[in-house]
Formats: C-alpha cells, sequence, structure tokens
C-alpha cells in the first residue's frame, strides 16, 4: 500500500465511533456481509447495502488490501415458503431463480461479485454442528425438534445493540413460544411442518432458524474471528447481536473487529421494505433510469445516513452521469484527433501545465481523505470530480483556440493525465468499465438462463462512453414518452419557426421539451439535444404499481451520527 495514503476509519456500530482500521492479518481483510432472503425481486434498500459495501470491497482492494468477501443467500425461510405455497412452485426452486435475478440486478448496478456468495441450503451441515456445539456447551436446548437459544446465559446479550434482554422480542420472525425458558430465546433448528422442505438432524426432521444461518456461515468461511461484518442497520437488533451470542455460544475467543451498518432507503421518510408495501424494486427503477444513474443516487448521501427516494434524485443523479460521461467523450474526440496527427510527438511533449499538476494533486489529497474517512462519497461526487471535469471542460475551450505548438502539446498531455486520475476515482466509485445492460438483457433473452448469462458478464465488452450516452438519451426519451425521430422533427418545427421569426412559436417548443426533460442546444448552426433535468415533475407513471412519492430532497448531513434504533425488518433480507 502506498505509504502516503491516509489511515482508513471506519464507523463501528459497536463502540459507535469512528475507528482507525487494523486488519487481523497485515494486508489482509475479511468481510462478511448480510446477502438478502431470495423470494422476490430486490429493492432499493437491499441496492443501498449492495452498493455501499461494494465501494469498500472496491476501495480496500484500491488501497493494496487482499480481500475476502463473503455475502450470503438466505434461500431457506419462512417467506420464501409462504411465496412458494402462494405459486406453487418448489421453494428451493424459487429461492435459486431469486437468487440469480438478485446477482443480475447486482450486474446492472457494477457491484463486483462477493469472493463467496454462500447459500444456507449448501451449508445445513455446518449449521448443524455448530447448533450441536452450543447444546453441548450448554447454550441451547431442545423442545418437541425445536432447539432454542437461552439468552440469558450470555452475560453480554445486548452489547451491540444497547436493547436490554427484557425488551428483546421473541426472534423477530418467530412468534412468542411459551415452550421457551424466557421470552427472548430464538430459534436455532425449526422442526418440520406438513409440505414445508426439511433436513434430518439429531433433533428430528427441520430446517435452520435464520440467525443461526450467517453464524455457521461466516465460521465456514472466515473463522469465528474476523475483521469487518456488515448490512443493513435494522440487522443490528435482533440479527446480528443474535449471532454475536451463538459465536461466543461456540468459541469464547469468537470476535470480529468491526461492525458496519448502512442507513435505510425510505419513502417519504418512511423505511422502505417489503413488509410496508412502499418499496420500488431495482428492475422497475432501471427500466426507466440507467443503472449508473441509480448507483450514483445511491452513494449521494453518506452510506449511513438515510437515503430519501425521489424521482427528483434521480433526475439529478442522471444528469451528473451524463455530464461525466459527456465529458469525458468530448476528452477523448479532441484527444483522439491530435493524436493521429503524432502520438510520439505527444509523448515528448513537455510536463503537464500547473493547473493539471494542481487538480491531480487535490484530487488524490481529497480521494484519500474523504474515502479514508468512512467513505465520504457524496463529497467525492459533488466536491472534487465536478472541479476535475470542470477542468476539462475549460481546458478543451482552451484548445479549440490558437495557440504555440508547444503549449498545445503540454495542455494534451495535461488532459491525458486528468483523464487517467479521473478514471482512478470513477473506478472506486463503480462507475467505470459499465457493463451495457442492454447487452446483458439481449444475452438472458437468447439464453434463458440468468445463471449462464452471470457466468459471461465479467468477459462481455465494457461500454464506451457513447455508448453510456446513448442509453442515457434512450431512457430521457421513453421518461419523455418520445421517440428520437420526435425530437428531430420538432428541432426541425423550431427552426422553421426561427427563420421565420415566430419566436413565441420556438420559445415554446423548447419549454415543452424542457418541461419533458429534453433540452435543446444550439451549437453554431445546428442544434443537437440531450437529455436534462425536467422543468416540470414528470414522473406519476415512470414507475407503475408503487406509490408515488412526494418530491422531496431531504437528505441528512454526510456527517450526521447514526443510531441503531434497530427495531424494524431486517433491511438486507426483508
Amino acid at each position: 500500500m502506498a505509504e502516503e495514503q491516509n489511515e482508513l476509519k471506519i464507523y463501528n456500530s459497536m463502540t459507535n465511533e469512528k475507528e482507525i482500521f487494523k486488519p487481523k492479518e497485515p494486508g489482509k481483510v475479511s468481510m462478511y456481509v448480510c446477502g438478502v432472503t431470495a423470494y422476490d425481486y430486490s429493492h432499493l434498500g437491499h441496492a443501498r447495502a449492495a452498493v455501499s459495501f461494494d465501494i469498500l470491497f472496491r476501495y480496500l482492494k484500491h488501497s493494496g488490501y487482499e480481500v475476502t468477501y463473503v455475502r450470503n443467500f438466505t434461500d431457506v425461510d419462512d417467506k420464501i415458503i409462504k411465496r412458494a405455497n402462494e405459486t406453487g412452485e418448489d421453494p428451493l426452486k424459487l429461492s435459486n431463480r431469486f437468487c440469480d435475478e438478485y446477482d443480475l440486478d447486482m450486474a446492472y448496478l457494477q457491484c463486483e461479485r462477493p469472493s463467496r456468495e454462500p447459500r444456507v441450503s449448501m451449508h445445513i451441515d455446518e449449521i448443524k454442528d455448530m447448533i450441536i456445539q452450543i447444546i453441548n456447551n450448554g447454550y441451547a436446548y431442545e423442545v418437541d425438534g425445536d432447539v432454542f437459544y437461552a439468552v440469558e446465559k450470555f452475560p453480554n446479550y445486548g452489547k451491540l445493540s444497547g436493547q436490554r434482554l427484557e425488551h428483546n422480542r421473541a426472534g423477530e420472525r418467530v412468534a412468542v413460544d411459551s415452550r421457551k425458558r424466557h421470552p427472548a430465546d430464538f430459534a436455532l433448528w425449526k422442526a418440520a411442518k406438513p409440505g414445508e422442505p426439511y433436513w434430518d438432524s439429531p433433533w428430528g426432521p427441520g430446517r435452520p432458524g435464520w440467525h443461526i444461518e450467517c453464524s455457521a456461515m461466516s465460521a465456514c468461511y472466515l473463522t469465528h474471528k474476523f475483521d469487518i461484518h456488515g448490512g443493513g442497520i435494522d440487522l443490528i437488533f435482533p440479527h446480528h447481536e443474535n449471532e454475536i451470542a451463538q459465536s461466543w455460544a461456540v468459541d469464547k475467543e469468537s470476535n470480529i473487529s468491526y461492525w458496519l451498518h448502512n442507513g435505510h432507503v425510505t419513502n417519504n421518510n418512511e423505511k422502505m421494505s417489503k413488509s410496508l408495501g412502499n418499496f420500488f424494486t431495482i428492475r422497475q427503477i432501471i427500466e426507466h433510469y440507467h443503472p449508473l444513474a441509480l448507483r450514483h443516487f445511491l452513494i449521494s448521501a453518506h452510506y449511513r445516513s438515510p437515503l430519501n427516494y425521489s424521482v427528483a434524485q434521480l433526475e439529478s443523479s442522471s444528469d451528473a452521469i451524463y455530464y461525466i460521461f459527456q465529458t469525458l467523450q468530448d476528452c477523448k474526440d479532441a484527444l483522439s484527433s491530435f493524436q493521429q496527427e503524432g502520438t510520439e510527438e505527444i509523448k515528448k511533449a513537455p510536463q503537464v501545465e500547473e493547473a493539471a499538476k494542481e487538480c491531480i494533486k487535490k484530487m488524490r489529497i481529497e480521494f484519500q481523505t474523504k474515502m479514508s474517512d468512512d467513505l465520504q462519497t457524496p463529497v467525492i461526487i459533488t466536491g472534487l470530480l465536478q472541479e476535475a471535469l470542470k477542468y476539462i471542460n475549460n481546458s478543451l475551450k482552451k484548445l479549440k483556440k490558437k495557440m504555440q505548438k508547444r503549449a498545445q502539446l503540454q495542455l494534451i498531455q495535461s488532459l491525458i493525465e486528468v483523464e487517467k486520475e479521473i478514471g482512478k476515482v470513477l473506478d472506486v466509485l463503480g462507475f467505470l468499465s459499465s457493463k451495457s445492460y442492454v447487452e446483458i438483457q439481449s444475452r438472458i433473452d437468447v439464453e434463458k438462463d440468468i445463471g449462464k448469462v452471470l457466468d459471461l458478464v465479467g468477459s462481455l465488452p465494457s461500454n464506451s462512453y457513447a455508448e453510456v450516452l446513448k442509453e442515457l438519451k434512450d431512457m430521457a426519451l421513453k421518461r419523455a414518452g418520445l421517440a428520437e425521430d420526435e425530437v428531430l422533427s420538432l428541432i426541425e418545427e423550431r427552426t422553421q419557426a426561427r427563420n421565420n421569426k415566430d419566436f413565441p412559436k420556438s420559445d415554446k417548443i423548447r419549454t415543452d421539451l424542457t418541461a419533458k426533460g429534453i433540452a435543446l442546444m444550439d451549437v453554431g448552426t445546428e442544434t443537437i439535444w440531450r437529455p436534462c433535468i425536467p422543468s416540470e415533475p414528470l414522473v406519476a407513471e415512470v414507475v407503475q404499481k408503487v406509490p408515488i412519492v412526494e418530491e422531496k430532497q431531504s437528505t441528512p448531513p454526510v456527517n450526521q451520527k447514526v443510531e441503531g434504533e434497530g427495531n424494524g425488518p431486517n433491511t438486507a433480507s426483508s
């Protein structure tokens, strides 16, 4: 790792403080993140968790660490069984299908595949072995084929959440059971019910409880001592609290150094979740907005802060992504014309100009400073990245003017170096090397097998800047309810109106298009169009079959302290 890098500080939910990150093994990081319960398409809360920890994964690797990143799938659960009974589908087939759908969503969102993606159904033996150890150590008991953890025997129960034992509920997904020795005792193993999937065990046929799966799978791949455990903020209690108790019951030296939790995505400032029916799926959003725009939206607030969904913010993020890629495309176009004249001559050019040196230096320092301070992504996308793009645009204007050959070559070299530095930032943020979601979908249409396509995603060619811009434009047209031919026809009609000095008509055409998110730009004698933020709220029908939300911009400050209230349904798994 580079010596000049700042020490990484991350907020530890166990201590409620930012702490300097020190891995248990120098140069290596072990990280476990709770994944989804696979019974339906994933919503924005799931996307928030995935993107937040993908940023951490990318930044740790950027910092030189070798990272083992494990994210699980819950493919055996009450909710899966209930949905399978409703649809008449085999529960494991249903969950496997939605595991693949989730991985597809992650491919759209540019999330890198974790090192391991274990599924509960494939780790039943490890789960049973762990339960046996807990029973043998005196911390669990069996009743009628069910096995319960005895929470009163764990002296530090509640140390993560701050919840007192008497306030604990019966296990979040489990009804109160009079057979329990304490109301807060939770199920490690559930006796089979008619029509449910089951596995044989020392306590009879049954299946794992919810909490034990993560303790067993994290121990399987990372041992009981690893660096980072992550998930949504409402996994703090009871899920992560119970994980700590279970792991301690097996190994008194069990230890996770840092507990990280991302904030909710809210809808009208109420937590977005399937149980409340106020959620938007990832698929519903990317049907109308580019996945990179959604990713931008998801990191536009600090990962620990609540993030309030609004169409206005999606429009703003879409516009920001268009600006980034248009600037980079303009730079590429300008440089390509000069590079054709003589690449060797450019390589021999004088050192980059002082303004470029200052821009690059500032980017490096600010990027390391902000990312090492608990991943301050909003500051990066609204601050240093915008300044660097502004440098490129100003330099491109200079390049169009007459200037001495030496100064011209210096400016070209400066643009090359600044673009490289921007690329490094975009790569860590997950905006670069976007795989075309159109290409991925077309492969699915041909293969009819998401699993096969996911295996191919890594080998698909990356989108060029121009391809991303085209996709952004196509989606803007879709949201506006227009075809490009219609826009071009209106541009021609506006040109005729201007030629006839009918300025009210030409102004109305431009205003009407701007209201729909289509901006007209007069460049010399030509008029071109590009997406823009609509001047009027469009989108009553942008996302169907879900409640309409207010257009609010209500994200708390980046440095706001987020405490774990932890009484709602599981963000990552609900």
